[in-house]
């Protein structure tokens, strides 16, 4: 076990005391948790990679401020208070800075929770904070959202803050008129800003407020904002919403992105993510777990109860009822379960340490995804074994991925956040030149695949691969000395090798080096199709920036491979597998080289 961190400061104290929590906090949550933590660690040994430390002062201001505030509301004036979640997201974004600058380190930050859980709260925390309590002169601050009055919403209780302390009205100046509040320490500016609004080009943002990201049709608000803090050295761009129903929305995007994060498959120091929902296992109806999702909510008995009986209207009605409970109340992305190709959590338990080293010699099947149009193009290599332990069937892979040098940086020109560079710098990725960079490179990816073969002894059995594109190396493949096992990119054709892929992942007889983290994004980014009239199944990709091209390689591998003798079947058997796998359909079959 790691050293255990004395910590003393509330934020960090909030993250030790529930990173176990599993009653309270969802995965994600404490992934938020276990971050923080673990950045604590990193702070200290000096890495030059990671050049930012915690300090609890600044998390002290802001928290300190947010407890200060007044709520004018219901009967009579209160003391506002925080609830640690609230005191861990303000202090994470304001007590984390860089080393040398003293800068705040979070440029972005994603945060998810329920309706009625603080969300226009805490934005209106941050808007009076970096408003005229930040030490930033004439700053500019805005509250976006789909529609003019909906941005509002966040001004508005900004407005109610202000309004509910004396002390604290005296330093703002409030135009309803304008849509506008003005900090007088600071003439900083917050405004409300819709779509809809004529102008919205032009501004620089210190903060930049995106309230209910997930009812956004595109990312037009947000890349305004982002765009205008391009020039500053701090600033924020807060995004707080709830889950929605549009997968083909930038908030989803955004979403997948951030959980990508908390899992270490994709690296961004500058983002903030916290997501408040329930584990995939629980059950939505049992009101013990909606704590995880309405932190407030779930630790109060009557309101737990009235929240039964919007559950219990909504399961009974289902439709649009239904689906505005699971998104607003339980805060669900409401996608079908079944439509994610593999689950994530078993996937990730099927990461190991192997390399290609550890199976020298082998017998593997390859696999390859073929690209014409110059996009991602995907080699794997999968090897069937029987454990010597278990006397289980184990298949490990081992991927790697092509792109043209002029068509990635395409891509990354289209906001693309796939980290093209670091799977480049990680060995999980060959950037080509040749044909200008434009065209896929075939010659490499048979040079590559030459090169593994005839460092590791590789016994490669069979290349299974995609027809569509093949025709341009086809003759080379023969070179191989193997058979060539034509794979139809059919739902017909690919079926079987889905289902069983899946279930193998399931069982946890997959295997591949945790380490490549393009070959994780890729089994995270693949989906379900839809059946066809026979109700047969393959992956294909939700948007169009998804990369699943590795995917598609293994599928094709695993269709042979499923068939293929590990070393204690004998060849006779292995024909055998392999004709009642393929019946008539290949017209070719597999000998034991």
């Amino acid at each position: 076990m790691g050293r255990v961190l004395k910590t003393t400061d509330r934020v960090s104290q909030f993250a030790e005391k529930n990173l176990r929590n599993k009653k309270e906090f969802g995965e994600d949550a404490r992934l938020a948790f276990k971050r923080h933590l673990n950045d604590l660690k990193r702070a200290e040994k000096d890495d030059p990679g990671f050049p930012y430390r915690f300090a609890p002062e600044k998390a002290e201001d802001i928290i300190g401020l947010a407890n200060e505030l007044t709520i004018a509301e219901g009967e009579g004036n209160r003391p506002f208070t925080c609830a640690g979640f609230q005191e861990f997201i303000l202090g994470s974004l304001f007590g984390w800075v860089h080393k040398e600058t003293g800068k705040r380190r979070f440029t972005d930050s994603y945060v998810q929770v329920a309706r009625q859980q603080g969300k226009s709260v805490l934005n209106a925390i941050l808007g009076i904070k970096c408003s005229n309590f930040d030490s930033y002169n004439r700053g500019q601050i805005y509250c976006t959202a789909t529609k003019s009055d909906q941005a509002r919403i966040v001004l508005n209780e900004i407005s109610n803050f202000i309004q509910a302390d004396a002390d604290l009205d005296e330093l703002f100046e409030i135009k309803d008129y304008k849509n506008e509040i003005t900090g007088k320490i600071t003439g900083s500016v917050i405004r409300a800003l819709g779509r809809d609004t004529k102008s919205i080009d032009g501004f620089r943002p210190y903060l930049g407020i995106v309230d209910e990201y997930h009812a956004h049709k595109d990312n037009q608000m947000y890349k305004l904002l982002k765009g205008g803090t391009r020039g500053l050295k701090e600033s924020l761009v807060s995004v707080i919403t709830t889950a929605g129903f549009n997968l083909n929305g930038p908030c989803y995007e955004l979403y997948q992105y951030c959980r990508r994060i908390l899992r270490g498959i994709d690296r961004n120091e500058g983002q903030f993510v916290y997501i408040a929902q329930m584990d995939g296992k629980d059950d939505i109806w049992n009101p013990k777990n909606w704590v995880k999702c309405c932190p407030f909510t779930g630790r109060d008995p009557e309101l737990v109860s009235r929240m039964g009986e919007d559950a219990g209207r909504a399961k009974s009605m289902g439709g649009a009822e239904l689906r505005d409970f699971m998104t607003k109340s339980l805060n669900i992305w409401v996608t079908n379960a079944e439509t994610a190709f593999i689950n994530l959590a078993d996937w990730e338990q099927c990461g190991c340490e192997k390399t290609l080293e550890d199976f020298r010699g082998k017998k593997a099947i390859c696999g390859l995804d073929l690209s014409g149009g110059g996009d991602l193009t995907s080699l794997a290599l999968e090897f069937p074994y029987e454990d010597e332990k278990t006397g289980d069937r184990k298949y490990y892979i081992y991927s790697h991925s092509f792109i043209p040098k002029r068509r990635m940086q395409e891509h990354m020109d289209n906001e693309d956040n796939a980290p093209y560079v670091i799977w480049e710098q990680e060995g999980l990725l060959t950037v080509t030149t040749a044909a200008g960079g434009i065209k896929t490179d075939y010659k490499t990816i048979l040079a590559h695949l030459h090169r593994l073969v005839d460092t590791y002894g590789i016994d490669l059995t069979a290349v299974a691969y995609d027809p569509h594109n093949a025709s341009a190396f086809l003759a080379e493949l023969e070179d191989f000395g193997c058979d060539l096992v034509e794979i139809k990119q059919s739902a017909r054709s690919l079926n079987d090798a889905t289902i069983d892929f899946r279930l193998e992942v399931k069982a946890h007889n997959i295997e591949y080096d945790r380490r490549n983290r393009l070959l994780t994004r890729s089994m995270n980014d693949a989906i379900l199709s839809q059946p066809n009239s026979f109700g047969e199944i393959k992956i294909d990709k939700m948007l169009q920036k998804h990369r699943i091209d590795p995917c598609d390689a293994i599928i094709c591998s695993h269709k042979v491979a499923m068939g293929a003798e590990t070393e204690e079947i004998t060849a006779d058997q292995s024909v055998e597998a392999y004709l009642r796998m393929f019946g008539e359909g290949t017209g070719t079959a597999y000998e034991d080289t």
